[in-house]
């Protein structure tokens, strides 16, 4: 358990890396990288980070989010306690600390902490708009329909 946190807690790290070099990339408009860049194999660019936003998210035990798309998709990271996912037709999945979850463009989708835990979440939008819809049955949210 104690290494899916710090799993967990490396991967947000890094993402926020990342997105921050992405953006100092972007703000100073650094040249794509040359041919004989020693920190790279093959031909890579620094693409344009614009459309991304981060955020982190707490759940108290219980609580989840209404049934909502992206008109990108989205990904989430579990940053600590455990989550539940469920796409509207699919049966709902669990995540731990550590673990990540794509949802695809105009997939409609909920997400929360499970009954007896609160929930950290980190999630990375691709731009566009969140359409949303109604709120979770309690059925729903405990997997009877």
């Amino acid at each position: 358990m104690r290494n899916r946190q710090l799993i967990g807690a490396c991967l947000w790290v890094v993402l926020v890396i990342a997105l921050s070099i992405r953006w100092i990339a972007h703000a100073q408009q650094i040249a794509p990288q040359p041919p004989d860049d020693p920190r790279f194999t093959g031909k890579t660019s620094t693409l344009d980070a614009k459309e991304l936003s981060v955020s982190r998210r707490r759940f108290e035990a219980g609580a989840r989010s209404a049934w909502h798309s992206h008109e990108r998709g989205q990904l989430l990271f579990v940053q600590e306690g455990r989550a539940r996912i469920q796409r509207r037709g699919q049966p709902m999945k669990k995540l731990d600390p550590g673990e990540s979850d794509y949802t695809g463009p105009h997939v409609a989708h909920w997400h929360g902490a499970v009954p007896g835990q609160p929930l950290v979440q980190v999630a990375v939008g691709f731009g566009g708009e969140t359409k949303w819809m109604e709120k979770v049955t309690d059925e729903e949210y405990q997997g009877k329909r």
